[in-house]
């Protein structure tokens, strides 16, 4: 500092020279300017020189700060390691033990599918075995109903020769009321028990009537008998001109009228018999003959208390007597019908009541099989899920934060 202002002083020499006289005091201001410059500039100098110092101990204290966290940041990270390590043990166990359950319960659940597809199995085995009984049980009876059409194809054969031989019958008197008389019986034993009718009964006055019926509740039997006037409708058929139809005809009227004049006076007994009897012709054909070309004889049969029947309209008369029969004897044993009816409705009750449990005990059943695969579908999507499970899929704990000036 001094050798500066020794050769500033020098320099300075030949301004002092030109300066003596009345500025003498000039020179004297130059070193104080001088000095105050340098000290200026030697505090400049000293504040750069506090600046840097404090930069370094900054830039030492961030040194030793970023060691501190450095060291902090390792024992973070080893402390991390170790929990991860522990966190993949226990991981590893439990997925073990999921593994192990799952394992368990995919064996239970094999067992009672096989439980299940065994029951259902024999189930089906039995359905089928009845199916094939009933399946053989069906070709049996339709191999019957083939022999039976057989059969009726072998009658149809014989019939043919038959109707030849029945011709050769109603040609002949006798026999022609022997066919209807059989005829009847036959209608009238198919429809009636045997204790209702009775052939061939002699009456009071020795007439004895081809049927008679016994209606409830009364003594007096209905009277049934049986004529075939076909030698007279034989020749009205085959009477030509108008001469012959018309004798034809009048003895059509004198047959018919007969035979009604003599069921009215040997069968009609005031008391003992219906005061209706019933003569039955064998043939369809004489009974629409009768109603279509001669109304009047069939008002006189009316008028005598006689109907004419055919073998349809003998039916439906048996018929309604079977009728009436069935329902005396209903009112008879009303208590016994009332009581069994009772029985029969208990017995429907429970019947309806076993069914509802059968199809609760089917409904139940089909619900379980819904929930077993429902089961069976989640474990599957569980087993597929933990087969792909990684590490990083388990949660990381939080990390705890340092404090300020650690």
């Amino acid at each position: 500092m001094s050798e500066a202002f020794g050769s500033l002083a020098l320099a300075l020499e030949p301004v002092w020279g030109a300066l003596a006289g009345p500025y003498a005091w000039i020179p004297a201001l130059i070193p104080i300017a001088v000095i105050a410059v340098l000290a200026i500039s030697a505090r400049r100098r000293s504040r750069r020189a506090m600046r840097r110092v404090a930069e370094l101990q900054e830039q030492q204290a961030v040194e030793e700060r970023y060691h501190q966290l450095q060291t902090a940041a390792e024992a973070q990270f080893a402390e991390i390691k170790g929990r991860l390590s522990i966190m993949a043990e226990m991981t590893a166990q439990r997925q073990a033990e999921q593994s192990q359950a799952l394992n368990k319960r995919l064996d239970d659940v094999a067992q009672r599918l096989g439980v299940t597809l065994d029951a259902m199995g024999r189930r089906v085995g039995e359905n089928l075995s009845r199916s094939a009984q009933h399946t053989a049980e069906n070709l049996s009876r339709l191999n019957e109903r083939l022999a039976v059409i057989e059969d009726a194809r072998q009658s149809l054969a014989t019939l043919s020769s038959e109707v030849v031989s029945l011709h050769g019958v109603l040609a002949d008197k006798q026999a022609r009321g022997a066919f209807g008389q059989g005829r009847m019986e036959s209608i009238i034993a198919d429809a009636l028990p045997p204790t209702a009718y009775a052939f061939q009964v002699t009456l009071s006055n020795g007439r004895r009537p081809d049927c008679i019926i016994r209606i409830p509740n009364t003594t007096a039997p209905l009277v049934i008998d049986a004529k075939f006037p076909l030698e007279a409708f034989e020749e009205l058929r085959t009477a030509g001109n108008g001469d012959g139809v018309k004798a034809a005809m009048h003895a059509v009227r004198q047959t018919v009228n007969a035979h009604i004049e003599d069921i009215a006076s040997k069968y009609l007994l005031p008391g003992e018999t219906q005061d209706t009897a019933l003569m039955f012709v064998p043939s369809e054909s004489i009974y629409a003959e009768l109603h279509e070309r001669f109304p009047d004889i069939v008002q006189r049969a009316h008028r005598s208390r006689v109907f004419i029947v055919a073998p349809n309209i003998l039916m439906l008369a048996v018929s309604t007597v079977q009728a009436v029969i069935k329902d005396v004897r209903m009112r008879e044993q009303a208590d016994t019908i009332q009581r069994e009816v009772g029985l029969l409705l208990a017995d429907v009750t429970r019947l309806i009541e076993r069914a509802a449990d059968v199809d609760r005990h089917f409904t139940l059943s089909a619900k379980a099989l819904e929930k077993l695969n429902a089961s069976a579908d989640k474990v599957a999507r569980r087993s597929d899920r933990l087969r792909t499970l990684e590490l990083e899929d388990v949660p990381a704990r939080p990390t705890p934060r340092l404090a300020a000036g650690e």
